[in-house]
């Protein structure tokens, strides 16, 4: 990072989540000189992604307070203006609250009955000072430890991805890549398929006795540290959703690769079950009746042109969702499999309206890329604001990371902001300047109310629904437990979406805040897994996944926040919004849309790349 920047841009953008990446691509884009400046160490934000060991930095930053820090940043009230005022920036990040950790695998380093990869790689300096940093003295944590970590200071490191991480090669690549032609060139969303790898192979030794399953300790997952990526956030993408349909046009999506959600689950009964997506799915099903088949099938036809329709839904608009489903004569079973598997939706909060045109996009998305309506980013979803970051900078955007700015600087007389002061005391001029809410001070906010997002981080030994393959990307949405809770999104990730080591799986947990994120989201964990020292001695719970290492915290949700709710902002300052608590990516993209319309209403969002043979250089005639 240079220690001093250009005085004068276009566009200053102050974080480097989803929709300001997105923002930062648009504008430079479109020609405009953009500065792109995050206070923290990696990309991202609470949309970024880390390895094992970059996680446990991320755990301890939040955990330490680094009041000293702030005493080598240059003073900003000397260098404002007699004509200025200075709207102050927040010094921490607060939108991380009730983080949790809590680690059951054992700490022997000798303590395992298979080797878990054969290819294991020495852990690097970096990874083993890290470690060393962020446990005890002993090195590894006690065996089912607890740690609690409750202030909110800005992470300063993240793990990079290995430049000897394996990619998948050619052979994965599925050969039905969705192609489209927009402006002459052709682009694509790369999927891998689940398709026929050797280590599927190796595991196939006796079907005809028990399936040992390999113990993994804490220091193998130390040292496979790099075979994880672990998302803040958990999504996926709408294979027909605003997102790809972005990425397409823009052809943003050639810097980065993809993976079929391979099943989508039921949690009924106590039971996990495979819910039927495709029309052959449905008839193959063996948890359907033939008369249930039937109906659901001319249910779903209903749902894809209900608008067509509307006297069949006109007078349970106000109604919910689950409400009307059960006027339209389908057996408990199917009620179930459509409100949580299909529309995914809450039983309470949903209207009817809103569930049928959940379950139409649920429809109208099966078939373009496998044979569910997802897909998800390989190296996870922090892979993604990077590769509009990419972009930005391709076209001539400037990137600083570890770069704090200290205060938006404002004309009185305008009203208008003119510039930033960054933790130099240099002075950075734009004419627009766009604001991740994390970034406002207290007083700024003071009049917000905001949501939480209660999330949990599991690593597991096995599936929550075993099956032949172990290549499995599976969504599941468990109903409220007990009335007044709500229902909560389970997203089950195997090795091959390169976000963890082999032989685990990294399982994501979502629910909108009611309580801290272990009070809302810990009972659905126990129905779900066990932990590993209790798996040893209750030989019936053997059929649950392991629990090998678990993380809870809340997320701040600021997606619904208006503008006018925030206090003194100059008309030329513009504010992103942190993740929401939504499955797909559909807000942050609209955001982004709006925003760069509303500074450039005569501009294109995210035209797609020139073609190389129609650039003219200057000097050329």
């Amino acid at each position: 990072m240079a220690d001093k920047l250009p005085t004068e841009f276009d566009v200053v953008i102050i974080g480097t989540g989803l929709p300001e990446s997105i923002l930062a691509a648009a504008c430079s884009r479109s020609g405009q000189r953009v500065l792109h400046v995050d206070s923290r160490s990696y990309y991202g934000g609470n949309w970024a992604s880390f390895s094992f060991t970059g996680l446990l930095s991320w755990l301890k930053d939040y955990q330490q307070n680094h009041d000293s820090e702030e005493d080598t940043t240059t003073s900003w009230q000397d260098l404002i203006h007699e004509t200025e005022v200075a709207i102050a920036l927040c010094k921490k990040d607060e939108t991380i609250q009730h983080t949790e950790v809590f680690c059951y695998a054992s700490q022997d380093v000798g303590d395992s009955t298979q080797e878990t990869d054969a290819l294991q790689r020495s852990p690097s300096p970096k990874a083993s000072a890290t470690l060393a940093d962020s446990l005890d003295s002993s090195g590894l944590p006690k065996e089912g430890y607890t740690a609690d970590f409750s202030s909110h200071e800005a992470p300063s490191r993240h793990t990079e991805r290995s430049d000897t991480e394996p990619a998948p090669s050619l052979a994965d690549t599925e050969n039905s890549l969705e192609k489209e032609k927009d402006g002459g060139d052709e682009t694509c969303i790369q999927t891998v398929s689940d398709g026929d790898k050797d280590e599927d192979k190796l595991d196939i030794e006796d079907s005809t006795e028990q399936p040992k399953r390999n113990r993994i300790t804490y220091p193998q997952m130390i040292k496979e540290s790099r075979r994880f990526n672990i998302d803040l956030v958990s999504k996926l993408l709408y294979s027909q959703g605003s997102l790809i349909d972005l990425l397409i046009k823009s052809n943003v999506s050639r810097y980065a690769e993809f993976k079929n959600v391979t099943r989508i689950l039921a949690f009924r009964e106590g039971k996990v079950e495979q819910v039927p997506c495709s029309r052959a799915d449905v008839f193959n099903s063996k948890e359907l009746t033939m008369v249930e088949k039937r109906m659901l099938m001319k249910f779903l036809t209903f749902c894809l042109d209900y608008e067509q329709h509307s006297d069949e839904y006109q007078d349970f608009k106000q109604c919910s969702f689950s409400e009307y489903l059960k006027t339209k004569k389908l057996t408990p079973n199917l009620q179930h499999f459509i409100l949580h598997s299909i529309a995914m939706t809450s039983e309470s909060s949903c209207t009817t309206l809103d569930g049928l045109k959940a379950t139409k996009t649920f429809l109208q998305c099966l078939g373009r890329f496998g044979n569910t309506p997802f897909i998800f980013p390989l190296y996870g979803q922090g892979e993604i604001p990077q590769c509009f970051c990419r972009m930005c900078a391709v076209f001539g955007g400037i990137y600083c990371l570890r770069h704090k700015v200290q205060c938006l600087v404002v004309d009185k007389d305008s009203g208008r902001c003119k510039g930033i002061i960054d933790h130099l005391g240099q002075r950075i001029s734009a004419s627009y300047f766009i604001v991740e809410d994390s970034y406002l001070s207290k007083e700024t906010c003071s009049d917000v109310q905001y949501k939480q997002i209660s999330r949990a981080v599991l690593i597991t030994d096995q599936s929550i629904l075993k099956t032949d393959s172990d290549h499995q990307i599976s969504i599941l949405v468990v109903p409220p437990l007990k009335p007044g809770s709500g229902s909560v999104r389970v997203m089950e990730l195997c090795s091959s979406t390169m976000t963890c080591m082999k032989d685990s799986y990294l399982v994501h947990l979502t629910c909108v805040s009611s309580k801290t994120a272990r009070e809302d989201l810990e009972p659905v964990v126990k129905q779900l897994f066990i932990p590993l020292a209790e798996a040893e001695t209750d030989e019936e719970e053997l059929r649950k996944p392991r629990l090998l290492w678990a993380l809870y915290f809340n997320m701040r949700d600021s997606s619904g926040v208006s503008r006018s709710s925030y206090c003194g902002l100059p008309s030329n300052v513009y504010i992103c919004s942190g993740p929401d608590c939504g499955l797909g990516n559909e807000h942050a993209v609209k955001q982004a849309e709006t925003l760069f319309q509303e500074i450039f209403p005569s501009e294109e969002f995210c035209p797609p790349p020139p073609n190389p043979e129609d650039i003219i250089f200057e000097g050329e005639g």
